[in-house]
Order: C-alpha cells, then structure tokens, then sequence
C-alpha cells in the first residue's frame, strides 16, 4: 500500500535525520537531569525529584491524555483503534515466550525464574512512549503529517487502560516471593522490620507510583499466592477466616456441605480479595476514562473542546499544565540513571539476555505482527502514526512501574533496579535504531 501515506519521507539522509534528531532532544534532557541530580554536583536535591514525579503522575500525565484524547477520541474511532489495546497482549505473551526462553539459555538463580519472565513480557506503554510521541512531533516537518501529537498521544493513552489492568493484576501476583525460597515465621515470633526512608529508596520506585509504601498490606510481601494454593500447614484459621481447606465435618448436615463453596472457588475467590484492583483507578487511567466518556458524548464534548466551547478556558489551561509532562519524565529518568545501577544477584548472563530480548529481538517480532495485521486490513488504512505507535510498544524497555511493584511485593527490588538501570542505558542505542528501521517501513509499507 505505497500509495495510502499523504506524508513521504523523502530521502534516506533526511530519514536518518528525522528519526535521530527527536531522540537526541530527549538525551539532551535526559542528561540535563542527570547532572542535576548527580550525587557529586547535588544542585537539586533527590526529594525534588520525587515531588517531581508526583506532579507528572498526579496532574501533567493526567492532563495531557484528558485534552489529547478527549479531542480525539469519539465511537467511530473506538471502533477503529481496537487494535490498540490487542496489540498490548500481543506484545505481552510474545515478551513471555521470549522471558521463558531466556530462562531456559541463560539459566538465572532459580528464585529469579519468574522475575526474569516479567522484565522480559511487560514493557514502558506509557510515559516513554508519550515522550517518544511528542519529540518525533515536535518539528516544523512532521514526517507524520497534521495533528501529528494529537494523534499520537491518544493513541497512547488508548492502550494505557490494558497495560495497567495487567499490572495491578497479574504482575502484581507474579511477582511475590517464591515461596520455595521464603521463610516462614511460627506464630508469635516478631519480625524486626527496618524501615526505608524517602532518602535511600530508590528513585525508580516512586517514578510512576508515588506513595507506593502507602499501599502496602498484610499480604503484599508474603508468597500468598502459593501458600494459598499449596494449603500449607502453617497458615492458621486466624491468618485467613475464609479459608477451610480440611474436609467436611461428618457430623454436618449434609445439606450444610452440598451448599459449602467449593475449595478451588473459595481460594480464588480470596486471591481475587487480595488483588489490588483499587489501585488500577491512578489519575492516568481516571483521566483516559473521562476523556473516553466525554468524547463519545457529542453534546458533552462540545462544552470542553473548540474555539467556542463554553469550558474551552479549563481544557486551555489543563493543555498549559500538559505542556510540562514531556520534559519532567525525561528529567525524571535522568534522575533516576544518575542515581546508578544497584547490586544484583541476577547474574550478567541473565541481565544481558532479558535486555537483548527486549530491545533487540521483541522488536523484530512486533514489526512482524504489525506487518501480518496491515496484511489483513486490520489497521487503520493510511494512518502512518498508527503504526508507528504499535511498534513503538514492542520497542521499549520494561516498564518502570515494575520496579515500584518489586518494592511494593519485596521480591528481587536491587534486581529491578539495576536492571532498568541497564536497559534505559541500552535503550538509547536500540531505540535510535529501530526508530530510523520503523521510518524506512512506514515509507514502503
């Protein structure tokens, strides 16, 4: 389909220079943020950033998908961007085989298995992207025509619902500590906890959760999970009230037992309980929500966006505060690479497979997916902006909500971080690279 793009990248010199130009804004800010929060130069101190990253989460981020996805989105396009959010799972169960695959050839600490297949499977959907969006938009030639950032923002914002969804979900539950390798306390014997400061905890974990040590429950660093599953012996009726894993009395009525919910069902239903499906609710997803409801209601959108509309003066000022989004994220990241690589068990074998097949080979098999769906028409015909964003979800690195959710479970925290460390590093590379490959393909395709 060479004849459906209105907008040509007309030479490869000015391919090459189109999609290696907005990168190198992004590094340019990302090292701007790393000199300040360098701990020899300390011109701005680690809690500034942190508040930083509060104000990202909590009002740019929210506010730059209400006013890009709010104007863009209506039913028709609902119907139209499907895609999006499928392609979130695509990229998922691809990045899982390519996780298994990296266990079964590197062969990392067996307490790792289940780390080493979620940094491999759950990517950056959302911040890195929008910045990615913006950078790529911000030129007087756009290669991706008009409205080039509204686009691709709403885009974005589209898949966020799913990747956030996956995360507070099954991420969250994949990542408790194996129970293989957990000590179990007897009752009665007190565990002395040391509590974490703001100043030592790594930056990485507030970076997309602010006030992550606040959502911590009984249960959120224990392999619940498994013991659950596994009815260990040692879990007492006070531990877990809802829970009778031993057999029907036979002394009941057997009317009392035909009504009594079976094991299997009560034991999901507590692990659903302890699934914290609240959290999904974060100012981001609160955010593309109401942008979706409003943008689907005509006589509801009509008061928010266009020169005329009655509201137009709060979508004005709430763009100005989105505005900030795109170069606090990037100073962010450069905080949070000044702060170093941290100390790993998981083994240098294991940390360079888990990057190779996230930056390198997860690429290649996203260009082939989307590649098979424009085949089958299943994209949106003459769209350039469409498909780069789908291939931009293959292309990033892990995502680093799941350091915060290490933090949050107590399982393999120094791993995460020195692993996103390493792959935000090697991300600069990877992405250049494939950036410029994704600008040749969106020419020919």
């Amino acid at each position: 389909m060479p004849a459906l793009y209105e907008n040509k990248m007309t030479s490869s010199g000015e391919n090459l220079l189109t999609a290696i130009v907005p990168l190198m804004k992004l590094l340019s800010l990302t090292v701007i943020g790393l000199v300040l929060a360098h701990p020899k130069a300390q011109m701005i101190p680690r809690a500034t950033f942190r508040l930083l990253s509060k104000l990202v989460f909590a009002l740019f981020f929210p506010c730059l998908i209400f006013t890009e996805l709010g104007q863009s989105i209506t039913l028709q396009n609902i119907a139209l961007w499907w895609f999006i959010p499928v392609n979130v799972l695509f990229s998922t169960v691809i990045g899982c085989f390519l996780g298994v695959a990296v266990v079964l050839i590197c062969r990392p600490p067996p307490q790792f298995n289940r780390f080493t297949v979620i940094m491999t499977a759950f990517g950056n959907t959302g911040n890195l992207p929008l910045a990615i969006v913006g950078s790529v938009c911000h030129t007087k030639h756009s290669p991706f025509g008009p409205h080039c950032h509204s686009r691709g923002v709403a885009y974005v914002s589209f898949a966020q619902w799913v990747a956030v969804i996956l995360v507070y979900t099954l991420v969250y539950h994949m990542m408790e500590p194996p129970l293989q390798y957990y000590e179990i306390v007897e009752e009665g014997t007190e565990i002395e906890e040391h509590p974490i400061s703001d100043v030592s905890r790594p930056l990485l974990v507030e970076a997309e959760w602010p006030g992550i040590e606040e959502k911590e429950t009984e249960h959120s660093k224990t392999p619940f999970v498994a013991r659950i599953f596994n009815s260990i012996p040692s879990i007492s009726q006070t531990t877990f009230p809802d829970l009778d894993l031993a057999e029907g009395n036979s002394s009941s009525p057997r009317s009392i037992r035909c009504l009594a919910e079976p094991r299997v069902v009560r034991r999901i239903r507590i692990v659903a309980e302890q699934t914290p499906v609240q959290h999904v609710l974060q100012p981001p997803t609160l955010a593309s929500l109401l942008a979706i409801i409003i943008g689907m209601v005509p006589q509801l959108k009509a008061f928010f966006f266009g020169y005329d509309a009655p509201l137009s003066f709060i979508t004005d000022s709430l763009e100005i505060l989105a505005g900030a989004m795109v170069p606090s994220v990037m100073l962010i990241l450069g905080g949070m690479l000044a702060e170093g690589p941290k100390e790993s068990t998981l083994g240098l074998r294991t940390t360079i497979g888990i990057t190779v097949a996230r930056l390198l080979v997860l690429p290649l098999c996203g260009i082939g997916v989307v590649a098979l769906a424009d085949k089958l028409h299943l994209l949106v015909q003459g769209d350039a902006m469409y498909r780069f964003v789908l291939l931009l979800q293959y292309t990033t690195p892990s995502a680093i909500l799941l350091g915060a959710i290490a933090s949050l479970r107590g399982y393999a925290v120094k791993e995460a971080s020195a692993l996103l460390f390493w792959q935000h590093v090697f991300a600069l590379f990877s992405l250049s690279l494939y950036i410029v490959i994704y600008f040749k393909l969106l020419t020919y395709i």
